[in-house]
Parts: structure tokens; C-alpha cells; sequence
């Protein structure tokens, strides 16, 4: 089972997480719980100290870096001694380069894992989402960080809080830094001011969490009543002109307390159709968020209920509606979901809010008709000709047939009319047919009078009938139609999420979606040259063309049929045909994915013309630290020597002449071997290299590379294969690999061990094997050891910068070669140089 964590949260160094983390290992302990200090840093503060006294403290693991020795967290022998729980310091910590782990929350979790229990200390300018507020509050860059999840994921936060004045006598006591430290942080980072900010911002961040843990409280337990523990304002929005009213209303009833949510929603019919309107919607959406809050959806038949639920499940304490558009006799027949929602909020504060649309009836948004044109004009002729056609049949038939029966038989008609051209034809076929059966079949006939009561109340139920069988047909229709083009937009928002999701989010594969979706002629994305101006919307010289689809661009907003801003610098324009509301509302995604598909494609264009850059920094930086001991060495070695040979205070024998003359040259020799390293190096990478390929024989190459290795030549064995056909290769270069090869392995070596050479050929190629002995690789770095100014396991840092192996490897892929490491069975590393055989040496 994991093991728990515990972080103590502090504001700023001192205020005493160190101390709490120490008070509470050792009550721990005092309840019989197997507590050990995994890592604790005392700044030398005495206090804290005397709280290690009797306590069990387990050593630190030394790690040696450029020559310094340093103490770091022993992580395994943390496991190893098992204890219930681990006091470990400082969270945030950055280990030494060549620790188990780069950062200590990653020992941290890796001791959890483990099954033990961890308690630990950070201070909030080290979380990383508030480390560049804490930058531009102190001045102080923070370079030591750990993601805010690591912290939010700890089973206990308890925050350790002091006020700044409090801190600051504590500083000013030397109960923090020593004396001469002081004068310059009181000065500096700990001034009152800072300290306060500091002290917010973890406050804040620990009531954020504690927030997120009474929400999940609630949950668990079911309980839906609202706890007023902060303030969060609900502004109800129906997507009508009032809205901007009521959201700034919110925002300002949300202003008034400090830290208060401010959250908006729009409900939508359990169906999924909405009457309000969609661009009304976007730009409510957009105040709200720019004020500061979150604009949220739901779908339900029962609208204060809706609310309600909603502002229940975020725990608001506000809920803040308009008052309503409805007028008088609307709001005599119902009550309206202002009243409504009042009557069953409870404890929630409920706000109406007048706006200037008060009583001015809803005026419903005209779309698009449910039928079709050419459905409608059939819908008339049917009724033109269907009427005078049905009243002729049906004369002949006058004496038998009695009015119900004629009332019937119209109706057919008029649902037939409805169903093809909808409500007015419907409506007309129904009035047109009432009288029609007035005139040819009521009795007294051929005159619109009626004799009989019933006949008046046949007719009138006809009419009233026909009106309503016509009106739900329509209604189903238009129902139908809206379904359809919801489900189509639905459809395309998923296509469109899908196409980003696979990483298809390339702008000419966007923009050609978008043209094909809406059958337009082009859609261009524009950005705006320089600053805006009044009249540049039709200015084509204030717009360049960033990407286009389709037949001849948009070269301004202005010369659009549509288009949609996305910031002030882009505009997505379209041109063809008008798109209504509905169809805007998916551009309108279309021009969001657009906008980051652009901001994508510039990041991958930054970074690829900085990897360069940043190689080379890296590579300057690298060859500034390694060359900077192995230029030294050589050079006062030599210098030494001279200014030995030059002085004339000492007499020197001959044979100490000679010692002095062989080191000079020694280290002129190895001075000029690194130039000749770092020179050939430079010419790889700058793909300046020049190269003699031709036909070899390797044996000619390798008694040169043994020569080469002058007094380290008896350290090698060959057994180079005879009869091997010639390769092609650049002499020069191929005996500088081997000599890198062989120098390397000798290094790594027992000397009881000489390092072996074979050569042999497999199919196309001829393979040079250099296998050593040594202590080998593990296969995991196998790459790494061919980076530049890279000594992987090599203790003696006297013996070159790390550019042996790198050179090799780049001289021989150079050569059309390939150099690659395999362990050695029975310990050690085996190098292989393949290189192709010569075309006229090759058998068939």
C-alpha cells in the first residue's frame, strides 16, 4: 500500500515548517509510530536543532560533482530501514546532476511507493503555477520548483502562517539567517510588503484546496443543501438582450467580496434545441469570461429546477436573474421562472434584476422555414386545385352523403395539405374549405348562411381542427429539421475534435474542411500589418494573407460575405454565401482551431530555428567546461617545464634535460591531439569535413593506428582476419577511429587484460571489432556515450574532454560508416566499425 503524504505549506523561509515537521515526527514517535529523519537542513538555526537531538537521522549519500563533494537524500537506504514514516526536508530541492532522480518530490515519490509515509516542507514561491507571481512580487527569480499537483495530491496540507511583522522580529532576533545576513533581507526580500503578498498567495492556494476537498466531501456524502463556506454568484442567462445587464450586475454583486466565483448558465431544452440566440450566446460567453468568470450549460425541461440543481451543485450562495420579458397576461396565466425559481431557492439569495426589456414580450428569433420552397408552392397548388377538384367530386353525391361526411373527407384534404406544404397552406385549404362546404353543403345551399346549430358547430370544430392538425405537422417539421442540423453540427464539432485530436490541425487542411462543409467559394485567414486604424476592414494593404483555400482570397475583412474575428490581429473570411446564426456558431469553431493551428505552427517554426541555437550554446557551454581543465593541464605542464629548462638558478644534469624536454613535448603532443579533436569536431558539425574516400586495406591501417598508440601498443592484441577485401574509406580518418577506439578501451581495461582487434566480413561489409574488458556500459547508455565532452563512468577527468568516442563515431558515419556498441559476453564493451566494401574487390 502507498504511503501517506504530509506537507507543511509556508510563505516564506522561516517561518517555522521545519520546526512543525520536526514537532510532529516526534510526537509521532512518542505514540509508538518507527519515525527516522530521511533529510532535514537546519540553517543552523539552534532550535531546530536541538529537536534532531535522540532522534534516529539517516546518513546522507555523498555525490562528487566537478570535483565537489555534496550530500544528497540516500533514497535506498530510506527503503532499506523501512520506518513508518519519513521526516524529509525542503520538497522543491534540485539534486546534484547524476542522482537517482532530478528533483526530491521524485524520491519523495518513490519512498511512498514503498509503503511509507512522508512528512515534508515547502514554501509557496516554489509551487509552480504561482513561481512567476512570486517573480515579479520579490524580484527574485525562483530556479528550484515543484508542479502544484505533486502538492494537491498530499493526503494533509497544513499551512504553518506567521504575519510579516512577526517574521520580520524573528529575523531581526537572528532566529532565521546569521547577523551579517540580516540587515540586507529585512531590506530586500523580506519586507513587509512582500511578505504579505507572499502570505496571500498561500493562503488562497491552501483554501483552493481545501475548497476542492469540501466539494468531494459533499459528494461522498450526498448532501445537496448549499454551505456558504465562499461566496459564488450564478447569473442565469436566456440568451436574450438583457444578458449583458444581468453579468455585469453579477459581476459587481461578485466584486464586493473578496475572492468570490463568478459563474453564468444558459439552459437549454431536455430536447437539446435552444430558441436563444447563438451569436447573443458567444458574445455573453466572451463578456463573462473576460470579467473574470465561467460560462457553463445545461440541459433540462424544467427550468428553475435547472437552476436550481445547478447553483446547488457549486455550492453558490447567488443566484442572480433578470426580471421577465413576459407581459401582463402572461404572467396572470404563469408564474414565470423569476417567481419560481425564488419560491424554491431556500437558502440561496435570489437577485432580480430589472433591465430595459422588462414587459416587452419575447419576440421570437426568425430561422430558417421547416419546409422546403418547393414543398410550400406545392403545398398552395394542392390547395388551389385540390379544393375545387374535391367540391366538384363530392356535388353528385350531395343527397347521399350527410355534412359529417363531408367535413371528414375535406380534413383528409386538409392534412394532406399539411403535410406536404406545411402551416399556411394548411390553414388556407382549411378556411377556404369551410366555406366551401358552407356554400355547396349546408343547408340552405348556395348561400354562406347556416340553418342548423349543429352544422355551425360541425364547421367550427373542422376549422379549429384542421388548424391544429396543420400547426403540428409544421411543428414537427421545423422540430425535425432542427434535429437534423443539430445533429449535423454535432456531427462536425466531432469530426473537427477528432481532426485535432490526431494531430491534423495543419491551417490548408483546416480551411479546406471549412469550405467543403459549407460549399464556399474561398476562406482565408487574414492578420492585421501594424496597428489598427478606423476604415482598414476594406483596406488591403492592412491585411496580409496567411493561409487560403479555393478560388481567388479575401483580401480584407470588408470584401467578405462572412467573417469571423478571432482577435484583433485575425480574421477568418469567407466568401460564397451568407451563413446564418447556426452556421456561424460552428465557423466560429472552425476560426478557434484555426487561430491555435496558426500559434502551433509558429512555436514548431520558433523552436526549430532555435534547436540549432540551442545545440550550439550547449555544445559551447559543454566545451567551455570540459576544455577549460584539459587546455589548462598540457599548457602548465609545458610552461613548467620551459621556464625550468630557463632558469638559471638551478643546475640540471642532462637526465633531468631530457625528463623536463620529454614533458614539455608530452603535453605539446596532447595539446595538439585536442586541437586536432576539437577542429575536426567543429568541421563534423558544420558539415565542413573534408574527405579522401577511396579503396583500403585494412591491413595497412591497423599496423599504423598500433603505431600510433606508441607505449599503450603492447596493451592490444590483433587478429585481424588475412585475405579481407579493401573498403572504402579516408585513410587518415579511419586510423583516427581506430586510434580513439583503441585508447578508450585500453584506458577502461585491467592490465592484465589486453584489448583484442578483429576485423571480419559480413555480406557487403567488413566489420573492425575493438573489445575491451573494463566494466562496460549498461545498454541503457549506450547512446549517451557518443554525446560530445561526455565522460559516461569515467573517474579520471585528466584523461581528455569526452570527445574520443563522439569523433569516432561522427568521422565514421562520414566515411558512409556505422560505429556501435555491444556489451562484451563476460563483462566489458565491444565497439564495431562496419564499413562497405569496395565495388571491384566484392565477389559475386
Amino acid at each position: 500500500m502507498r504511503g501517506r503524504l504530509r506537507v507543511y505549506l509556508g510563505a516564506a523561509p522561516g517561518v517555522g515548517k521545519t520546526y512543525a515537521m520536526l514537532g510532529e515526527g516526534r510526537r509521532a514517535r512518542e505514540r509508538g509510530r518507527d519515525v527516522v529523519v530521511g533529510l532535514v537542513e537546519t540553517h543552523g538555526r539552534p532550535r531546530t536543532a536541538a529537536l534532531l537531538q535522540d532522534m534516529e537521522v539517516i546518513p546522507r549519500r555523498t555525490v562528487v560533482h566537478r570535483g565537489a563533494s555534496f550530500t544528497e537524500l540516500d533514497v535506498a537506504a530510506v527503503i532499506a530501514r523501512a520506518p513508518k514514516v519519513a521526516l524529509i526536508d525542503e520538497l522543491a530541492h534540485t539534486n546534484v546532476p547524476g542522482s537517482p532522480h532530478a528533483k526530491r518530490w521524485q524520491d519523495i515519490d518513490q519512498i511512498l511507493d514503498a509503503g511509507i509515509d512522508v512528512i515534508t516542507t515547502v514554501n509557496i514561491q516554489h509551487l509552480e503555477s504561482v513561481n512567476d507571481v512570486v517573480q515579479e512580487i520579490t524580484g527574485v527569480p525562483q530556479r528550484e520548483t515543484v508542479p502544484d499537483e505533486v502538492v494537491r495530491r498530499a493526503d494533509q496540507i497544513e499551512l504553518v502562517d506567521m504575519s510579516p511583522e512577526a517574521l520580520r522580529r524573528r529575523m531581526a532576533h537572528g532566529n532565521v539567517y546569521a547577523p551579517e545576513k540580516v540587515s540586507a533581507a529585512l531590506s530586500n526580500y523580506f519586507r513587509v510588503g512582500n511578505l504579505t503578498a507572499l502570505r496571500e498567495l498561500a493562503l488562497l492556494w491552501v483554501a483552493g484546496k481545501v475548497d476542492e476537498q469540501l466539494d468531494r466531501y459533499r459528494a461522498d456524502h450526498g448532501i445537496a443543501t448549499t454551505w456558504e463556506t465562499r461566496e459564488r454568484v450564478v447569473v442565469a442567462l436566456t440568451g436574450g438582450p438583457e444578458g449583458d445587464t444581468l453579468i455585469r450586475r453579477a459581476a459587481r454583486i461578485a466584486a464586493r467580496t473578496k475572492a468570490a466565483d463568478l459563474l453564468a448558465v444558459h439552459v437549454t431544452t431536455a430536447d437539446g434545441l435552444t430558441g436563444a440566440d447563438p451569436a447573443t450566446l458567444t458574445r455573453q460567453r466572451t463578456l463573462i469570461e473576460n470579467l473574470g468568470g465561467t460560462y457553463h450549460q445545461v440541459i433540462g425541461h424544467d427550468i428553475p429546477r435547472a437552476l436550481l440543481d445547478f447553483a446547488r451543485g457549486v455550492n453558490a450562495t447567488q443566484l442572480v436573474l433578470g426580471a421577465s420579458r413576459r407581459g401582463r397576461l402572461a404572467q396572470i396565466l404563469s408564474r414565470g421562472v423569476g417567481v419560481e425559481t425564488t419560491a424554491r431557492s431556500g437558502s440561496i439569495d435570489v437577485h432580480l434584476v430589472t433591465h430595459d426589456h422588462v414587459k416587452q414580450g419575447r419576440r421570437p428569433r426568425r430561422g430558417r422555414a421547416a419546409l422546403t420552397r418547393a414543398r410550400r408552392l406545392t403545398g398552395w397548388a394542392v390547395t388551389a386545385t385540390g379544393l375545387p377538384a374535391l367540391t366538384a367530386a363530392l356535388i353528385p353525391f350531395r343527397d347521399t352523403l350527410h355534412l359529417p361526411s363531408d367535413i371528414l373527407i375535406f380534413l383528409c384534404l386538409v392534412v394532406t395539405v399539411a403535410l406536404i406544404g406545411g402551416l399556411w397552406p394548411a390553414i388556407a385549404a382549411a378556411v377556404g374549405g369551410s366555406l366551401l362546404l358552407n356554400w355547396f353543403f349546408t343547408q340552405p345551399t348556395g348561400q354562406l348562411a347556416i340553418a342548423h346549430p349543429d352544422n355551425l358547430l360541425a364547421l367550427v370544430v373542422f376549422v379549429l381542427t384542421a388548424a391544429a392538425v396543420s400547426t403540428v405537422v409544421d411543428l414537427a417539421a421545423r422540430r425535425t429539421r432542427q434535429a437534423a442540423s443539430a445533429g449535423a453540427e454535432a456531427e462536425l464539432l466531432s469530426t473537427l475534435a477528432g481532426h485535432v485530436l490526431r494531430g491534423q490541425a495543419a491551417l490548408p487542411s483546416l480551411l479546406a474542411r471549412l469550405r467543403e462543409t459549407f460549399t464556399l467559394d474561398s476562406v482565408t485567414l487574414l492578420e492585421r500589418i501594424g496597428e489598427p486604424a478606423p476604415h482598414d476592414q476594406s483596406d488591403s494593404g492592412a491585411w496580409r494573407i496567411v493561409a487560403t483555400t479555393g478560388g481567388p482570397p479575401c483580401t480584407a475583412p470588408g470584401t467578405a460575405d462572412t467573417d469571423v474575428v478571432i482577435s484583433q490581429e485575425l480574421v477568418l473570411a469567407a466568401r460564397g454565401r451568407l451563413l446564418d446564426a447556426g452556421d456561424r456558431r460552428v465557423l466560429e469553431a472552425f476560426a478557434a482551431e484555426a487561430a491555435v493551428a496558426l500559434r502551433q505552427e509558429r512555436l514548431r517554426e520558433q523552436a526549430e530555428r532555435a534547436e540549432p541555437l540551442a545545440a550550439a550554446d550547449k555544445m559551447r557551454t559543454a566545451l567551455l567546461a570540459a576544455v577549460s581543465h584539459d587546455l589548462r593541464t598540457p599548457l602548465s605542464a609545458a610552461k613548467a617545464a620551459v621556464e625550468s629548462l630557463r632558469s638559471h638558478d638551478i643546475t640540471w644534469t642532462d637526465h633531468d634535460r631530457d625528463e623536463l624536454l620529454a614533458t614539455a613535448g608530452e603535453s605539446l603532443t596532447r595539446l595538439h591531439t585536442l586541437v586536432d579533436n576539437l577542429l575536426d569536431m567543429s568541421r563534423l558539425q558544420a558539415g565542413a569535413l573534408g574527405l579522401s574516400p577511396q579503396p583500403v586495406a585494412l591491413a595497412d591501417i591497423i599496423p599504423r593506428a598500433l603505431d600510433d598508440l606508441g607505449p599503450l601498443r603492447h596493451r592490444v592484441t590483433s587478429h585481424a582476419c588475412a585475405g579481407l577485401p579493401d573498403i572504402v574509406a579516408d585513410p587518415a580518418l579511419l586510423e583516427r577511429v581506430l586510434v580513439n577506439l583503441l585508447a578508450n578501451a585500453v584506458r577502461h581495461s585491467p592490465a592484465a587484460r589486453p584489448v583484442l582487434l578483429t576485423a571480419g566480413r559480413h555480406h557487403d561489409r567488413v566489420e573492425i571489432r575493438v573489445v575491451d574488458r573494463g566494466p562496460g556500459i549498461p545498454p541503457e547508455d549506450h547512446e549517451r556515450v557518443f554525446l560530445p565532452f561526455q565522460r559516461l563512468g569515467d573517474r579520471d577527468n585528466g584523461t581528455g574532454v569526452g570527445l574520443g568516442l563522439a569523433l569516432a563515431r561522427g568521422l565514421t558515419e562520414a566515411m558512409g560508416g556505422a560505429l556501435t556498441p555491444e556489451e562484451t559476453p563476460g563483462g566489458g564493451l565491444t565497439m564495431i566499425v562496419s564499413m562497405p566494401v569496395h565495388a571491384a574487390t566484392m565477389t559475386p
